[in-house]
C-alpha cells in the first residue's frame, strides 16, 4: 500500500441509477405478483428499516450463520490471504463492508494488499462504506462499484491478482438456475491469477435451521413483513402487513430454508404505481426468500460445473458454516 498516513480518496462506478432500480422493482413486482405461487425477490427487505432488523437478526442467539462465518474467518484470514496472494480484494453484496476488516487486515499483513473493490447495487450504501475504510486504512486504494451482479461483473476493475469474496451465505439466495448463471459468468470475469473465496451455510438438523429463521422475539417476522411496507411505500400499495403471518419451512427436496408470508383471510390489495390490483385467497402464501443450504461435497461438484477447482475448505468448529476458496479452470 501507499504511505499508511496519507488517505487515498475513493473512486465510485455507478452502472445502476435511481431510474434503473425503479423500472426494475416494478417490473419484479409485476411479474412476481401475477405469477403462481406469488413472489418476490428478498432484495427489496433491505429499506433502512429492513437493513437494521436484519442487523438484529445477525445478534440473535437462535441465527448461527453470521458467527459461524466471523469465526471462520478470524481463525483462518491469514491462510486464506496467504493461498490467494492478492493485491486486490473484490467484495460482492459489500453492503456496509462489516465483514471486509478481518480480510483487509489479514491480506495487509502479507504486504500485498494495494486495492479494495466493493460492489453493491446500492451507491449510497457503498460510497458511504468506501469512504469510512478509505479513511481507515490510509494509503488503500478503494474503487467502489454500484451494479448488479446479474448484468455488471464485467464492470468491476482488472489488473493486479484479485479475490473475489461472496460471503454471508448470500450465494444461497439464488435458485440452482441463477446460481449457475451467476458462477458461469463469474467464471468469464475471472484471470487465471485470481481466486473466489464463497461463504456457504450447511444441511443440519430442521430445528436448528428454522429456529434460526423464526426467532422467538418475532425479529425475523417483522424482517419479512417488511417487504410489505416497502411496497407501500414506494409503489403506493395498500398492504396490511399484519394481515400476513411470518411462515418459514424447510424444503427437503431444494435443501432450502423458505420464507413466506401466509394471508390470514381473503385479500384484495391495490398497487397504484402499477395499476394492478392482486387477490390473496384465506391462507395463500407469497414467497419472499430463499436460502439454500449445501454439503461440503455438494458445493465442489457444483462449482467445478461452472468452471472452478476447490483449493481449500474451512469448516467452522460446530459444522454449521463452510467458507471454500476455489480458482478458475482455465
Amino acid at each position: 500500500m501507499a504511505p499508511r498516513d496519507r488517505a487515498v480518496p475513493p473512486a465510485l462506478d455507478v452502472h445502476v441509477t435511481a431510474d434503473d432500480l425503479r423500472a426494475a422493482m416494478e417490473r419484479d413486482v409485476r411479474d412476481g405478483l401475477t405469477s403462481t405461487p406469488k413472489s418476490l425477490p428478498p432484495v427489496y427487505f433491505y429499506d433502512d428499516r429492513g437493513s437494521q432488523l436484519f442487523d438484529a437478526i445477525t445478534r440473535l442467539p437462535e441465527y448461527y450463520p453470521t458467527r459461524a462465518e466471523r469465526g471462520i474467518l478470524e481463525i483462518a484470514a491469514k491462510e486464506m490471504a496467504e493461498l490467494a496472494a492478492a493485491d486486490t480484494l473484490v467484495e460482492l453484496g459489500a453492503g456496509t463492508c462489516e465483514k471486509t476488516r478481518v480480510l483487509l487486515d489479514a491480506m495487509a499483513a502479507t504486504g500485498h494488499l494495494a486495492r479494495y473493490v466493493p460492489f453493491d447495487v446500492s451507491a449510497t450504501t457503498i460510497q458511504r462504506a468506501a469512504g469510512e475504510l478509505a479513511n481507515e486504512y490510509p494509503g488503500l486504494r478503494v474503487h467502489a462499484v454500484a451494479g448488479d451482479f446479474h448484468r455488471h461483473l464485467g464492470r468491476i476493475p482488472g489488473g493486479g491478482r484479485r479475490l473475489f469474496a461472496f460471503l454471508g451465505g448470500t450465494v444461497g439466495n439464488l435458485d440452482p438456475d441463477q446460481r449457475r448463471r451467476f458462477l458461469a459468468d463469474l467464471d468469464t470475469v475471472l484471470d487465471p491469477g485470481d481466486r473466489l473465496l464463497l461463504g456457504t451455510d450447511l444441511v443440519k438438523d430442521r430445528g436448528t435451521l428454522l429456529a434460526a429463521y423464526d426467532d422467538a422475539a418475532g425479529v425475523t417476522a417483522e424482517f419479512n413483513r417488511n417487504v410489505l411496507h416497502v411496497l407501500n411505500r414506494e409503489l403506493g400499495a395498500d398492504f396490511v402487513p399484519d394481515a400476513f403471518a411470518h411462515a418459514p419451512r424447510w424444503n427437503e427436496g431444494d435443501h432450502r430454508i423458505e420464507m413466506w408470508l401466509r394471508a390470514d383471510g381473503p385479500q384484495r390489495v391495490r398497487i397504484a404505481a402499477l395499476d394492478l390490483e392482486v387477490v390473496f385467497d384465506d391462507g395463500e402464501e407469497l414467497l419472499t426468500e430463499i436460502s439454500t443450504k449445501f454439503t461440503a461435497d455438494g458445493l465442489a461438484d457444483e462449482l467445478a460445473s461452472c468452471g472452478f477447482e476447490l483449493e481449500e475448505q474451512w469448516l467452522a468448529d460446530d459444522g454449521a458454516f463452510l467458507v471454500t476458496l476455489s480458482r478458475p479452470l482455465r
